[in-house]
């Protein structure tokens, strides 16, 4: 019990320091549902606008768009800037909108800076969307006025301009990018932010039925929604959810209108992972290039935390795809520091990521197979020492079962095991040493067998808390 007791201390302790020191993805605090995050540098910080979730909710998004921002200098130190436009009254504000307040969430926000004030561009659902202004990148923000548009409501989606994504070119022109399963892009007059010109309306600009070019699995490039223009140089990048919408894809061209051709995909939120539909952008901090994504939680696909992950911007112009990590905007995690259990990018066999209460968050549903994997650690370079110890919290659900550490794999090297029991407690043990970087897997085993054992097939066995390696 003494042994337990330490061990469980050292553990709390170890974590409050590594979330002082390192966000892991998610990149903002645990408790933050932050999907279609929109990021932007101005200034000296980066800035992410989003839509915002709640816990173990039915439904997409509620009614408020937030702000988080950072240094440039310490990206893992983040401010909320709270909600910065309401479709809702609430306990500190009145609704920023006086029309269509039965069902009006707030989906995928954009902001950008023109002439020294910011714009936000909402998307509200069942309704027409409208713009907002602020003096300050993290807002509030004060309503300007509905689109204005005199094309027909046929167009961009029931005149509801769907996901916007907005460029201000260099040379001050402004462009609006939106749809659900067909684009459209259209010129803003930018005396006012709002007003759609006349005869600027290019529908398909990304294609949403099959085209004769070939090349890729038509699911992987096919337009579905969540537009978000960059200029990079003098190439201008559309990235957006494909119907294979785990995945954001990518296309480019010479022009803000287009025509765009697809490249490729960046990232894909449902590789070894329970995946939902995805959203995001691209953005360059200190000279590296990330790609700005969500994750689903709580076993459903409107419970969505915001992660990012490094990406390469090639001469020609690609993107290489990338893997979901555990980093964020680290080069590797500390195995010595506590990691909570919720920042895994690997969870199979029915494994997945629940909240509990604004403190607690484990993984849970974790049954015979399942597979629950961490990208990337660094071990250093001990090499000395033969073994290392290793602990994690648990809480038990009444079965026995056996977890196997490995690395590098679901089926890498197994450098020890624990076995759990019924009860919640810290277990512990020796496990091989080992150097250098590595991803590590914990893969689930029972001893279950026979016809009573089929009594035992999809239990939900234990549930992890954390986890830490020890020397």
């Amino acid at each position: 019990m003494l042994l337990i007791t330490f061990l469980a201390n050292r553990m709390s302790a170890a974590a409050g320091k590594r979330k002082a020191d390192i966000m892991a993805n998610p990149y903002l605090p645990n408790w933050e549902y932050i999907p279609d995050g929109e990021p932007r540098v101005f200034g000296d910080r980066v800035y992410v606008y989003g839509s915002h979730d709640q816990a173990g909710s039915q439904d997409f998004c509620d009614y408020v768009l937030k702000c988080w921002s950072a240094p440039l200098n310490n990206l893992n130190h983040w401010t909320c800037h709270g909600d910065i436009f309401h479709t809702r009254a609430d306990r500190d504000h009145a609704s920023d909108i006086d029309w269509n307040t039965k069902n009006t969430r707030l989906f995928a926000p954009d902001v950008v800076e023109k002439d020294g004030k910011y714009y936000l561009y909402a998307y509200i659902v069942n309704a027409k969307g409208c713009v907002a202004v602020s003096d300050r990148p993290e807002g509030p923000f004060k309503l300007i006025a509905p689109y204005k548009y005199t094309i027909s409501d046929e167009i961009c989606c029931n005149g509801w301009f769907i996901d916007p994504g907005v460029l201000v070119d260099d040379d001050g022109r402004v462009y609006k990018y939106c749809g659900f399963e067909r684009s459209f892009l259209a010129e803003i007059n930018g005396e006012n932010m709002y007003e759609v010109l006349d005869s600027t309306c290019i529908e398909h600009f990304i294609p949403c039925e099959p085209t004769a070019d070939g090349g890729f699995d038509e699911n992987d490039k096919l337009f579905f929604e969540a537009c978000s223009p960059r200029k990079i140089g003098d190439t201008y990048y559309m990235i957006y959810s494909p119907k294979r919408g785990s995945r954001l894809a990518y296309a480019t061209s010479k022009s803000p209108t287009g025509p765009f051709t697809y490249r490729g995909y960046i990232v894909d939120n449902g590789v070894d992972y329970p995946g939902g539909n995805n959203h995001g952008s691209v953005a360059c901090i200190n000279g590296q290039w990330y790609i700005f994504y969500h994750r689903m939680t709580n076993g459903t696909i409107a419970s969505r935390r915001g992660c990012v992950e490094k990406i390469t911007l090639l001469p020609d112009g690609t993107i290489p795809p990338v893997e979901m990590t555990s980093l964020g905007f680290e080069d590797s995690l500390n195995p010595y520091e506590v990691s909570p259990a919720d920042i895994a990018c690997v969870l199979k066999g029915g494994a997945l990521v629940t909240e509990k209460n604004v403190f607690d968050r484990v993984v849970t549903n974790i049954q015979d197979g399942s597979v629950i994997g961490y990208k990337y650690y660094d071990f250093g370079d001990d090499f000395g020492s033969k073994t290392m110890e290793f602990s994690a919290r648990i809480l038990g659900m009444g079965c026995d079962a056996v977890m196997h550490i490995l690395i590098d794999g679901e089926d890498g090297e197994e450098i020890g095991c624990c076995r759990i029991g019924h009860d919640s407690a810290v277990i512990h043990t020796i496990v091989k040493s080992v150097t250098g970087r590595h991803a590590v897997f914990f893969k689930i085993t029972t001893e279950y067998v026979g016809w009573m054992g089929d009594m035992f097939r999809g239990r939900n066995l234990f549930e992890l808390c954390s986890f830490v390696f020890l020397k």
